[in-house]
């Protein structure tokens, strides 16, 4: 699944590409997504002026004069541009060719600067959903999110302030969303890595020094992901089909058995399973 850094370059590709269009048309193939679009969805959004693209932990979010439109990509969702005139997706020296199959292509946005902007969802794991008039803290999905982690509110006192009396553990609490939201799986790993703390531990034993170092190195993580374009586990790819490239850069995530990336350290990367999920640590460093 997207995690933040990968929301964040698609939110910045499509603002580079398609702020300030207007929607022309909109063509809905299959309305099963994860929650069932509405018959009236084309209806709703025709002659609709694109006035910001904006992101909110994994989440897209399109601003119209008085609507809001939502999107959550799911494991497989995928947003691309298409060019009206040939009908090619759109890239340039730099991007890797799609391999995208038609048959998965769900909702065609026809665009009035010359691109359709299409979703593209093999599982339909992801959904869309359209308000009017409604505020974005308003929104179900969006109003329990807890901080974002690259704002200045994500700090030692906010977190030193939610793990009074928590027994769950560091792992779990990073990927909780109401605590922080956007830091999934991989980047959950590999700020525990960086920060030399075992996955495992409990939220409340993390000392203050401690809990400023991961604060750290989650801001850290996050950001140069987003500068490598995110990570391309799997099936992510930009709107224009670029492939991130911070999956060069991991330290434990998908390392199993593997020696440990610090020189100074003889220890191994483990697997092990935390809430159903695989997570990756050092044996020797991470304490």
């Amino acid at each position: 699944m997207p995690e933040l850094p990968e929301i964040e370059i698609v939110k910045r590709s499509l603002n580079k590409m398609i702020n300030y269009a207007k929607i022309i048309n909109v063509k809905v193939k299959n309305k099963n997504l994860r929650y069932r679009l509405p018959s009236n969805f084309s209806e709703k959004l025709a002659n609709e002026k694109i006035l910001k693209i904006s992101r909110r932990s994994k989440y897209l979010i399109f601003h119209f004069e008085k609507k809001i439109l939502l999107i959550h990509l799911g494991m497989t969702g995928k947003l691309l541009l298409m060019k009206k005139k040939n009908k090619k997706m759109f890239k340039t020296s730099f991007y890797y060719d799609l391999n995208i199959i038609p048959k998965h292509n769900h909702i065609y946005f026809i665009l009035n600067n010359g691109y359709i902007l299409i979703y593209n969802d093999v599982r339909r794991f992801g959904f869309i959903k359209f308000y009017k008039n409604t505020k974005i803290n308003e929104i179900i999905f969006l109003k329990k999110l807890g901080v974002e982690p690259l704002h200045k509110f994500f700090n030692t006192k906010y977190f030193q302030k939610f793990i009074i009396n928590k027994k769950k553990n560091i792992k779990n609490l990073l990927m909780d969303q109401t605590f922080v939201s956007g830091v999934g799986n991989i980047y959950a790993n590999e700020a525990l890595f960086m920060s030399k703390i075992n996955p495992l531990r409990s939220s409340g034993s993390i000392k203050k020094k401690e809990i400023k170092k991961l604060i750290y190195c989650i801001k850290t993580i996050l950001k140069l992901s987003i500068l490598k374009g995110g990570s391309s586990i799997r099936d992510f790819k930009n709107t224009s089909g670029k492939i991130g490239g911070f999956q060069s850069f991991f330290k434990v995530y998908g390392r199993e058995n593997k020696k440990c990336s610090r020189i100074s350290c003889n220890g191994k990367i483990k697997r092990i399973s935390i809430s159903s999920r695989s997570s990756f640590y050092c044996n020797n460093c991470q304490k």
